[in-house]
């Protein structure tokens, strides 16, 4: 995999524009009209022919859908002063997301529901989520644990997952995109352990008979649970970290499954 976090740090504002628009895999043309300016004002940013105002740049990287992390970044290149905040979850300015974050995850319950961070480093989970860390090497569990190595690790979760070639290749999949659209080179330091992992036994993921979902099943000491997931995030926010804080909700799959869990 191309890792576009290697690639050497943008000389001006214009190229780290250029870069997020090419990610996104936009034509200039196709950029200014959704941006609503015009195609030449637009290479005289990217060229550093033009100096872009604040307001302009907060304007294209809304339309790049940049994260708020990097629109700081992008800012600071221009010499402005960054406008998104990074505040800790402990801090008394997220007290009411932090408790927001608890109140959805303890309402999943009695299924699992964990919140991670934008490395996957799990900050919170509920009670039903003690059963992914069932029999998982308790090094994999030192503060702060990631989900994908907890879920890809061969002393973690992978080893009692029984669809493991196929939740391997989604995962994997998953957070190549991440990678992708992000060049957040942490990010593509896990994707490059998780994926050196040994591949489960009988490698090749089966051709999916479960419909437009890939469930994750599980062997646990109340039998083979099958989960499906959804993913959610807080609504335009304006500080870094609430941006980039994902809650992960598994469902059953099956009346099984959801028998077990409420049983």
């Amino acid at each position: 995999m191309s890792n576009t976090a290697q690639r050497a740090a943008p000389a001006h504002v214009g190229e780290h524009l250029r870069e997020w628009r090419q990610r996104r895999r936009l034509s200039q043309l196709e950029f200014a009209g959704l941006a609503d300016i015009s195609t030449r004002h637009l290479s005289f940013i990217e060229t550093g022919r033009a100096r872009p105002s604040r307001e302009m740049l907060l304007h294209l990287a809304e339309h790049l859908d940049i994260p708020l992390r990097e629109r700081n970044t992008v800012l600071a290149s221009a010499g402005f002063a960054p406008v998104f905040s990074e505040k800790s979850l402990d801090d008394p300015a997220l007290a009411a997301a932090r408790a927001a974050i608890d109140l959805v995850l303890k309402g999943h319950e009695p299924f699992p529901a964990l919140a991670v961070d934008r490395h996957w480093n799990i900050v919170s989970m509920n009670g039903a989520a003690a059963l992914f860390v069932e029999g998982v090497d308790a090094d994999l569990l030192t503060a702060p644990p990631n989900a994908v190595r907890l879920g890809m690790h061969p002393r973690g979760m992978a080893r009692h997952i029984v669809n493991g070639a196929e939740w391997r290749a989604h995962i994997l999949a998953r957070l190549r995109r991440q990678v992708e659209t992000t060049a957040d080179p942490d990010l593509a330091a896990l994707y490059a352990e998780v994926s050196a992992y040994p591949a489960p036994l009988g490698a090749r993921p089966s051709s999916p008979d479960h419909g437009v979902f890939i469930p994750l099943k599980l062997r646990t000491p109340r039998g083979v649970l099958s989960f499906l997931s959804t993913m959610t995030l807080f609504g335009t926010p304006t500080d870094v970290t609430l941006s980039e804080i994902l809650l992960e909700a598994f469902y059953p799959a099956d009346e099984e499954t959801a028998r077990a869990l409420r049983g």
